[in-house]
């Protein structure tokens, strides 16, 4: 089993950066991918970045360049770190993990169906 437990959130002013991780504890051999997520109220849950056991990432378009998904060399710490950030990246954040079907070209997905490991979040205000 793996758990996760995020931190980093907070309150930031808008063009400020924020860097969030996540600590992974448990059998994390037993994942391929491990992904950020953010939901804001009464939105969808909306996929960020992922990262495969190589740490080969993948971003969604609307993230890429200002958001990048790091982990060390052991797994344990899966890092988000945001720039540019604006009151629209309100949300809170998740990480999750879990044994993904990758895409074509070998790629850990965005879709939170793929994803069964979860953590409890961490909320991100932007103003």
């Amino acid at each position: 089993q793996v758990q996760l437990v995020e931190s980093g959130g907070g309150s930031v002013q808008a063009g400020g950066s924020l860097r969030l991780s996540c600590a992974a504890s448990g059998d994390t051999d037993s994942t391929n991918c491990m992904a950020w997520f953010r939901q804001a109220p009464g939105k969808k849950r909306e996929g960020i970045a992922s990262i495969d056991s190589t740490s080969k990432p993948r971003y969604s378009s609307s993230f890429r360049g200002r958001f990048t998904i790091s982990q060390d060399n052991t797994r344990s710490t899966l890092t988000l770190q945001m720039n540019s950030l604006n009151p629209e990246d309100t949300a809170t954040y998740y990480c999750a993990a879990g044994r993904v079907a990758l895409s074509l070209g070998g790629y850990c997905t965005t879709e939170s169906d793929d994803y069964n490991i979860w953590g409890q979040g961490t909320q991100v205000t932007v103003s």
